[in-house]
């Protein structure tokens, strides 16, 4: 093989290696509905609890779930999925009506009256 081939073969291999890395420490941020310090118990359980969610810790203020996970083992998609599980809405994912209306009734927080309420 001369040096132009090893050289094509090596930079082909370099851009598969780094195409198919993962990152074991992936941070993200994302927006989940929620108005309260239970809302904030329940949906930062819900992240942590998906498998390859090192830390989720969610914001009241600014609605942001700041994660970090493993991306050899889950994914934002699915993160989101369990979080819509336990009854908050995400950008990417909407809780069943089951799901949201299972939550303690002061976290509805689709309904614009307990929002107003959680202002005070």
């Amino acid at each position: 093989m001369n040096m132009k081939n090893f050289l094509i073969v090596c930079a082909i291999a370099l851009i598969g290696l780094t195409a198919t890395a993962q990152n074991k420490n992936a941070r993200a941020v994302m927006d989940v509905d929620g108005v309260c310090g239970m809302c904030k118990v329940r949906i930062e359980k819900g992240a942590i609890k998906t498998k390859g969610v090192k830390s989720a810790v969610w914001d009241i203020e600014s609605k942001q779930l700041s994660v970090i996970y493993d991306e050899r083992k889950t994914d934002l998609a699915t993160i989101s999925q369990s979080v819509a599980n336990v009854g908050h809405d995400t950008k990417e994912v909407k809780a069943t009506d089951e799901a949201y209306n299972s939550v303690h009734p002061c976290c509805l927080y689709r309904d614009e009256k307990v929002q107003e309420d959680h202002k005070n």
